[in-house]
């Protein structure tokens, strides 16, 4: 844990006591805060009372004691509307701010020093944080991961001045993190991609992608992917200031930075430290089944990109690469019976990231199906002629019919476990060198499983009781 001490002696209320928010309740305490603990919940507050802390109804309580509100980054903060603890935090002139901004208020006291690789995206942060924490382990660096990638940033490790931080960051956390707009450099920030998403949180897409670009505008070292309008518009401003930039692309050459050609990585751009000329091969991505794919490629780049800048050794980078078993949920290659790959990309919650899972097969017997996103599937509508059949579960099931109906056979099985069942019976039957059965929901899970790990550990389950399966 990483004690906050920035606010010793003081009163500071938390909003939210899920994982981030009792951690926050945690290390301010033991930084010498009195906290007072609130949430919707009942249940979290008594979770919270039993753990130490005073908890009471913030509707009820004076607020000109408190020094900050701390929220949870599911609150609302702006849109559809400020939840009314940022109402009353505002009333009271209390600045609202959030874990990861507690995090860098701690390392501005004890080491600044210490290197911070924030991670953002639409897609792709979490593959490419955990792709970045272990190329930087592989090379002998003493590293923490966490954030939005599941471990609570104040539960990891306190600041010292050889640690490095690899975060991955959601536009809420960005959001709650004032830190980026103070102007102070910290080491590396990464900005993949910008795609529609979270509209509810922040009223268009332009504020959006303005939030994004606050994690690259102040870092020493920005990398951005350059092949949405959006991204390529902030690596065009960062042109226009100081610090070092790197750039990366699946689509063209691109310098300074690193690109891609298929699987193969090319640096853009002479790198003296590393000795490579501008377009030399780096690393071929091909059979590593972690990183299969054009999005893939996107992650490696920009953690190829950053190695590069820091000084790992390109026979590190290399070994690294192939050894990264990837991440449950995203891509993650459960087993084969027979001929059949059954893969979980139970985090493709959007068509956005279900494109990228699509992309990288053929001869796809797709679940799809959940809490429906804005605009549905009809966006995949080029991958279809890779699907053999689909299988419609949750809440979506009769819509993507819909979507479905002429172009590509489907049933609605409703359920994951008909869904897995009658999916791999098909693929068996099909007498296909390579069939892949792949759940890429392009929907949130909440109809039916309370997040999307709860939903793939369940195909996990489902594909593993399968007789004759093969765990990969």
């Amino acid at each position: 844990m990483t004690p906050v001490t920035s606010f010793a002696g003081k009163t500071v209320a938390v909003f939210g006591l899920g994982g981030s928010g009792l951690a926050s309740c945690h290390a301010l305490k033991a930084g010498g805060a009195e906290v007072i603990a609130c949430d919707d919940s009942a249940d979290k507050m008594a979770d919270a009372a039993r753990a130490g802390f005073i908890t009471a109804d913030l509707r009820t309580v004076s607020w000109t004691n408190f020094a900050a509100l701390v929220l949870t980054p599911g609150v609302p903060l702006t849109h559809p509307a400020p939840h009314w603890t940022v109402l009353a935090a505002r009333e009271a002139g209390v600045e609202v701010i959030g874990d990861i901004e507690l995090f860098f208020r701690e390392r501005a006291l004890r080491a600044p020093e210490a290197r911070v690789i924030a991670i953002t995206g639409t897609n792709g942060k979490s593959t490419t944080t955990a792709l970045m924490a272990h190329l930087l382990r592989e090379a002998g660096h003493d590293v923490q991961m966490g954030g939005n990638i599941g471990t609570a940033i104040l539960s990891l490790e306190p600041p010292v001045p050889n640690r490095t931080y690899v975060i991955e960051m959601s536009s809420y956390q960005i959001d709650l993190t004032p830190f980026f707009d103070r102007g102070d450099l910290f080491s590396v920030g990464i900005l993949l991609n910008i795609t529609p998403d979270h509209i509810d949180r922040h009223g268009t897409l332009e504020n959006y992608a303005a939030v994004k670009a606050r994690l690259v505008r102040n870092a020493s070292l920005a990398v951005v992917g350059v092949d949405d309008e959006y991204c390529a518009r902030i690596a065009d401003g960062l042109r226009d200031r100081g610090g070092r930039y790197e750039f990366v692309s699946t689509r063209k050459p691109i310098a300074p930075g690193v690109y891609a050609v298929g699987s193969k990585l090319y640096s853009g751009a002479p790198d003296h430290r590393a000795g490579l000329a501008a377009g030399q091969l780096v690393t071929d991505l091909a059979g590593i089944g972690s990183l299969r794919g054009e999005h893939n490629a996107q992650n490696a780049a920009a953690a190829v990109a950053v190695c590069l800048a820091i000084g790992v050794s390109l026979d590190v980078l290399q070994k690294g690469l192939r050894s990264f078993p990837g991440l449950a949920h995203r891509m993650e290659q459960v087993g084969h019976l027979g001929t059949t790959l059954f893969v979980n990309d139970s985090k493709g919650t959007n068509a956005d990231a279900a494109a990228k899972a699509l992309s990288s097969f053929t001869d796809i017997f797709w679940i799809a199906g959940g809490k429906a996103k804005e605009g549905g599937i009809a966006p995949l509508a080029e991958y279809f002629p890779r699907v053999k059949k689909a299988y419609l579960i949750g809440e979506a099931a009769n819509d993507f019919s819909r979507t479905l109906e002429g172009k590509l056979p489907y049933e609605i099985s409703v359920t994951l476990d008909v869904a897995v069942a009658n999916a791999a019976r098909d693929a068996a039957e099909a007498g296909l060198p390579a069939p892949v059965v792949l759940l890429s929901p392009a929907c949130a899970s909440f109809d039916q499983f309370r997040n999307f790990e709860i939903r793939g550990d369940r195909f996990r389950d489902l594909v593993l009781a399968l007789d004759g399966i093969k765990k990969v």
